[in-house]
């Protein structure tokens, strides 16, 4: 039984799952975005985003407990440089994970992890947006009403030729 076992293990050692992880991290900080399984993404997603968290305080005690979990110094480098300056005004949620369809070979659901700030489109989409509301179809009615109330006044007509003289 899993009863109270919080993070999915993968099917693997506590060793072989660490040693995953810590892999997928340092790729995804490297090249920002990566294609994993579902499963593992979502488990990548739990392992990364406290790193990032600590990598925007920029200490020398967050450098060396970061660098316990990633045992890689240009992934750290890259994590406290480029990384934290991105993502400095972020309050949470640092990654974000896209389903893109099953795998050929055994039908495992594939997806998408990258880092939020790092991807152009997704960024120009919102930069462009018209604003903070979206239009709804309330209050059509409204229209209608004034429509009706126009229609519904006497129509001054112009004098014609005939009529002026």
């Amino acid at each position: 039984m899993r009863h109270g076992k919080k993070f999915n293990h993968l099917g693997r050692t506590s060793a072989h799952r660490k040693a995953l992880l810590r892999n997928q991290a340092i790729s995804l900080i490297m090249h920002k975005r990566i294609k994993t399984t579902l499963a593992k993404a979502k488990a990548l997603r739990r392992f990364i985003e406290p790193l990032i968290t600590k990598a925007k305080n920029g200490s020398m005690h967050s450098h060396r407990v970061v660098f316990s979990y990633l045992q890689n110094k240009e992934a750290v480098k890259e994590l406290f440089g480029p990384v934290a300056a991105k993502v400095g005004d972020r309050p949470g949620g640092y990654t974000r994970v896209v389903r893109t369809g099953f795998r050929k070979g055994d039908g495992a659901e594939m997806a998408l992890i990258e880092l939020v700030d790092f991807n152009e489109v997704y960024s120009a989409k919102e930069a462009s947006s018209t604003g903070g509301r979206r239009r709804r179809r309330r209050g059509g009615g409204k229209k209608k009403a004034s429509a009706e109330a126009v229609a519904a006044t006497p129509q001054q007509t112009t004098p014609s030729a005939e009529e002026e003289e």
